[in-house]
């Protein structure tokens, strides 16, 4: 009876930590382009030179408007990227595409750029994170 009782523990503490386990490996980290998304690479800005052509999504580039180019994002999203350097950061809405350099996730607009004091460096490591979606 001692033996039945002690395995039923055992058995009853295995069952826990599985279960408990399990509960850990399941993710519920958000999908792509969803809020709480997010991506770690070089970022980089538009020159002068493109200032009022027009972006992907039909409106003129302003160098003044705190806008972005990423790949895949659905234009209208917001997303906080921050400098892990200086610890800045800025809001900025996905406009067109971009940036078509192999390593680098965003190209910011100019005041952007400013905003994370990586106007002299011109390509910086950054950290970006989706905080509003964009309509697809």
């Amino acid at each position: 009876m001692r033996k039945r009782f002690v395995l039923f523990r055992w058995e009853l503490l295995c069952l826990v930590v599985l279960s408990f386990a399990h509960t850990q490996c399941t993710s519920s980290a958000p999908s792509f382009g969803e809020r709480g998304y997010a991506e770690k690479g070089k970022a980089s800005y538009y020159s002068d030179k493109l200032r009022g052509r027009k972006m992907a999504n039909g409106q003129p580039y302003r160098p003044g408007k705190r806008t972005a180019a990423h790949k895949k994002l659905a234009f209208g999203t917001k997303v906080k990227v921050t400098n892990p350097r200086n610890g800045r950061s800025v809001k900025v809405r996905i406009t067109d595409r971009g940036p078509f350099t192999g390593g680098r996730i965003l190209d910011l607009s100019k005041s952007a750029a400013r905003k994370l004091d990586m106007v002299s460096s011109g390509v910086v490591p950054v950290q970006m994170e989706v905080v509003k979606e964009g309509k697809r």
